[in-house]
């Protein structure tokens, strides 16, 4: 067994993610080649993959449903006409989610109405006054509201919670992206996208134990 072998026997783990990491530049080379050409049978697979993901973190940021579904009609006609700009140095899901957080704070502008920015801008002093630290043993928060309650009623307690810190929990534990790439997504510093994560998470659990209290009934 040759060197190289042997170091990839040895980190198997290390030579799948790598394998992994791999196969993503490749398809991300792929679909920005593919968007450069305007590749209309392209848009299509995109579409159909990222159709849900896209409506649904649209739904978590502007809790409206009519106006999530303009808004995600005019994503992929954004993508249509800006692909060339996708260079696939990120993956494709976090540049088309940076559409679409980019398009909800435009048309919040265009209306008069906070937009996300100045909504960070007004968010509680603790959130740079405090730091907010997972426990590292055990599940987290998040972790412990997925597991006693349904989706529906996570879906109702997200929403009750400001959007700066229901936008990182949808990116991070729905759609799977890194704290890297959420702050890319936000354009917000790393500490910042973590001291949100920490204290989305800490505002989540009591909003989610309060739902599952049974109702007192009264004679």
């Amino acid at each position: 067994m040759g060197m190289f072998a042997s170091m990839i026997a040895a980190h198997p783990g290390s030579a799948a993610q790598a394998a992994e990491r791999e196969l993503v530049r490749q398809e991300n080379m792929a679909i920005a080649a593919g968007l450069r050409r305007q590749d209309p049978g392209l848009l299509d697979q995109l579409i159909v993959r990222y159709q849900h993901r896209l409506m649904r973190y649209l739904l978590y940021l502007t809790g409206n449903r009519e106006e999530s579904e303009d808004l995600f009609q005019e994503v992929w006609m954004r993508v249509l006409v800006r692909g060339g700009q996708y260079d696939a140095k990120a993956r494709f899901d976090t540049w088309l989610l940076t559409i679409a957080r980019n398009l909800v704070i435009d048309q919040r502008r265009k209306r008069s109405v906070a937009s996300l920015d100045e909504m960070i801008a007004k968010a509680h002093e603790d959130e740079n006054s405090a730091e907010f630290e997972l426990v590292a043993e055990g599940q987290s928060p998040f972790e412990e509201c997925v597991g006693m309650e349904d989706r529906r009623r996570l879906a109702e307690a997200l929403m009750t919670l400001e959007p700066i810190y229901r936008e990182v929990l949808v990116l991070r534990f729905h759609e799977e992206l890194s704290l890297e790439e959420i702050a890319k997504v936000t354009q917000a510093p790393l500490s910042t996208i973590k001291s949100r994560l920490y204290r989305g998470l800490g505002l989540l659990k009591p909003v989610m134990e309060s739902s599952l209290k049974p109702a007192v009934i009264r004679a």
